[in-house]
């Protein structure tokens, strides 16, 4: 590794706008948290976050998805920046066993509903689609908006009535009513998070703003061949390759009743430190899952963060300030996304105006 890449190994890097283009549209609460001047519903409804992954699409670019970070040297993509030498970036433990990030950061608002899907589980990914991350993920509600006088909402989880065969029919048949019917739906609103694990049934509502943080791939098995928008969806982007028999065992056909459901996947935030000048909440931690963790720092005045052996980012929401790195002072403000390489000792977080900074973490095992 070079001097000068060395170098960025010990201050904190900011990330490119990332927009990816999806299946369904939304965009515009994204646009309004970048301070953009627009704010616009596009197909590109998506901010990927220090990712090292590609989006899959059929004939979209080849990079699409890749983060690209901002350094004295110029930009560089985050996957390069690794390979110069992961233990720096990453830590020891991700470098030697993943050598790659092992998670993927997503800002979402999506102004129709998605489409009723599933994401592979570990064992299924490695079985089907030989990858060693499936794609559990979670979702923190940032806020939202009603779309034509419907308010944010989401779907998840199999009613206590399903069975495999009747999941088969209804989508053969693609009675998307009936397949909507078949999942359990809850109302939400800012600052609630959701575990959603490999196997589960799902679908994000119209009106949703949300930081998921998931598993490193773009695995979705899809069960709507036309999207709420009118968009017609090919197979492959159905099953991902792996054809319709086995894209139906993807699922897991638990059922629940809808508290069952609640209590299943709605996690309550825990307040870790507190005082005058900052609330320090975890959202995810090891209790829901080992593929990745958030935490929520609510800062009015200065906070010393502990840093992990691992890199972490740091997603301001709202607010502006400093942060002192090693000697090195580096300014955030409203909608930096921010790398934190594992060679970074201390943290420093000053506020110059009331802030709310998301702090994602990659597997801890």
């Amino acid at each position: 590794m070079n001097n000068e890449i060395e170098k960025l190994a010990y201050t904190p890097l900011k990330q490119l706008s990332n927009r990816v283009w999806r299946t369904y549209q939304g965009g515009a609460l994204i646009d309004r948290w970048k301070r953009s001047e627009s704010e616009l519903d596009t197909n590109e409804p998506e901010e990927w976050i220090m990712s090292t992954i590609t989006a899959r699409g059929k004939g979209r670019p080849a990079d699409e998805g890749l983060s690209l970070l901002v350094t004295p040297q110029g930009k560089i993509s985050l996957k390069e920046l690794i390979a110069s030498n992961p233990s720096r970036f990453l830590g020891d433990f991700l470098a030697n066993k993943y050598g790659t990030t092992g998670v993927l950061i997503k800002m979402l608002d999506s102004n129709e509903r998605l489409t009723i899907q599933v994401h592979p589980d570990k064992e299924f990914a490695k079985e089907y689609l030989n990858s060693d991350f499936g794609k559990t993920e979670s979702w923190y509600i940032l806020g939202g908006r009603q779309v034509n006088g419907e308010p944010s909402a989401i779907y998840m989880g199999f009613k206590q009535h399903v069975t495999p065969q009747l999941w088969e029919k209804l989508f053969r048949e693609q009675d998307t009513e009936g397949m909507l019917d078949c999942l359990h739906k809850f109302e939400v609103k800012p600052g609630e998070a959701f575990m959603i694990y490999g196997g589960v049934p799902h679908a994000i509502g119209s009106g949703c703003f949300l930081l998921e943080v998931q598993e490193p791939t773009d695995y979705t098995m899809r069960v709507e061949r036309i999207t709420p928008g009118g968009l017609s969806i090919e197979d492959e982007l159905i099953h991902q390759g792996v054809g319709v028999e086995n894209m139906l065992k993807c699922f897991h056909y638990e059922t629940y009743s809808a508290e069952e459901a609640r209590k299943q996947w709605m996690v309550t935030p825990q307040v870790l430190q507190s005082s005058d000048q900052f609330s320090f909440k975890s959202i995810f931690n090891e209790v829901h899952t080992s593929c990745f963790g958030l935490k929520e720092l609510d800062l009015t005045g200065t906070f010393k963060l502990d840093t992990p052996d691992s890199f972490f980012v740091g997603v301001v929401y709202e607010g502006e300030g400093i942060i002192s790195c090693n000697g090195n002072e580096v300014s955030y403000t409203q909608g930096d996304e921010i790398f934190f390489p594992a060679a970074i000792e201390e943290v420093r977080f000053k506020a110059a105006t009331t802030s709310k900074i998301l702090l994602c973490y990659p597997p801890s095992e």
